[in-house]
């Protein structure tokens, strides 16, 4: 068992999602830096669909009620055992009693927490992943109790398994051709492929809004598929870029779709970071 001391900026349970409901409504959810916790799974040995703790800006203040192994991966939140500073992509082998705590981001927006066997809350449509008015709670909170299995011995370290964290700092946001791409005439390309965007103060978990505008006369379309990914030009010029918890269909046009790194860079980018676009197809 883990006890939640503190619970941070906005913390909670994520695995891969739920992937065969969105016909019903349910959006997909699921771990918004799939890299980054598929390392931290990777290094406790566990398997990518494990369920892992997702840290955002500020991290939580964690004790551990039995033994287990771990790893952070991700935005570097400077996380200490009993107030020893650790690095990210290290297992770390702790004891009952131990506390984990976390400062605010200094590199990146997301964290990730990987126990040994992963986080065993509860499964609601084949996912652990956190989601309001899905499963009971859509974060955690002070005083939770957090279940894990624990290890009677220390865990041999996986740490071997290569890692790239410079994709935090990136700012060429790769794209595809999305739906409604033909809408956009040569002017309008000419800014989204030349201009800089900034990541607007409007930015969670379902999306996130560029502050800069792109003039356009586009109305809106019939009400159709979104995925993660999906990025909307709205008739007032706003990019809207779809995340892991946004809803499954809408009626703005869909002019580029994120490639899954991409996905995993915005995740990790804040309010007033800077991005620029750039088509993947254009150089394949």
């Amino acid at each position: 068992m883990i006890r939640v001391l503190d619970s941070g900026f906005f913390t909670s349970i994520q695995d891969a999602g739920r992937k065969r409901f969105q016909q019903f409504g349910v959006p997909q959810s699921g771990v918004m830096d799939n890299y980054a916790s598929s390392m931290a799974n990777a290094i406790v040995g566990n398997t990518s669909e494990c369920a892992v703790l997702e840290l955002t800006m500020v991290g939580p203040k964690l004790m551990f009620e039995c033994a287990t192994a771990i790893t952070v991966t991700g935005a570097n939140m400077s996380p200490k055992i009993n107030g020893v500073l650790i690095s990210n992509f290290v297992l770390i082998n702790v004891c009952r009693g131990d506390v984990l705590s976390f400062a605010a981001s200094t590199i990146g927006f997301r964290s990730y927490l990987a126990v040994s066997g992963g986080f065993k809350t509860e499964i609601v449509m084949g996912s652990r992943s956190m989601y309001k008015n899905v499963t009971s709670n859509h974060c955690v909170n002070l005083g939770d109790i957090l279940k894990i299995n624990a290890t009677k011995r220390p865990i041999v370290s996986h740490a071997y398994i290569k890692y790239d964290n410079t994709y935090i700092n990136e700012s060429e946001i790769l794209i595809t051709r999305g739906p409604e791409f033909d809408f956009l005439n040569s002017a309008q390309l000419s800014v989204l492929f030349q201009k800089e965007f900034t990541i607007s103060e409007k930015n969670n978990r379902m999306a996130y809004q560029i502050k800069e505008l792109v003039v356009n006369q586009f109305k809106e379309i019939i009400t159709s598929f979104v995925l993660p990914g999906t990025i909307q030009l709205t008739p007032s010029g706003q990019l809207i870029i779809l995340m892991r918890d946004a809803q499954v269909t809408g009626g703005y046009p869909r002019v580029f779709q994120l490639t899954e790194p991409s996905i995993n860079v915005i995740s990790q980018k804040m309010t007033n970071h800077k991005i620029r676009f750039k088509l993947e197809d254009s150089f394949t």
